[in-house]
């Protein structure tokens, strides 16, 4: 069973071919190991409301190119459990992991601050957005880049999954 992607484009800088974004992300996530009833939102916003984001969720101010929001601390559970008790919100009743999709979480793309990010690397847009789509995927599969050999081992397998999914051979 393919991997579930729920992609939105909410803004208006630039055209994005949400479905070539879509097959990006599925790939890259069997490449992972995620596969079954699992569901990833991928969205691709405004300046205002990525810079939104960015504040209230990271304490940072103005825009930025990629956030990721991974659901679930634990991968091999399905569904929400904040606080692994009672009947309130986020908790699940029924147990049954058949039922159940992992929610794994959400990556958000700034498409207006890849334009500039784009600009500034010599690169192409898509190219940009590419490598922000793959890196907020990988946040959602638990890597990182806050310590320098977290970061290098980020950076490679980045190169390695646009390398088999995302660019042509010459």
């Amino acid at each position: 069973m393919p991997v579930d992607i729920f992609a939105a484009d909410e803004q208006s800088a630039c055209v994005v071919d949400v479905s070539c974004w879509v097959e990006l992300a599925q790939k890259v996530l069997e490449a992972q190991g995620i596969r079954g009833d699992v569901e990833v939102s991928l969205l691709f916003v405004d300046e205002t409301a990525i810079a939104e984001l960015n504040s209230r969720f990271l304490g940072r101010e103005g825009p930025t190119d990629v956030l990721a929001f991974p659901i679930d601390e634990d991968p091999g559970r399905p569904g929400r459990f904040p606080d692994e008790g009672g009947s309130g919100p986020g908790a699940v009743i029924d147990n049954d992991e058949d039922e159940m999709p992992l929610l794994l979480g959400d990556v958000v793309v700034c498409p207006a601050v890849a334009t500039r990010n784009a600009r500034e690397h010599g690169v192409g847009l898509e190219d940009e957005l590419a490598l922000l789509v793959v890196h907020g995927l990988l946040h959602l599969c638990g890597m990182d880049h806050v310590e320098n050999p977290e970061a290098e081992r980020m950076e490679r397998r980045e190169q390695e999954l646009l390398g088999r999914f995302y660019r042509t051979a010459p």
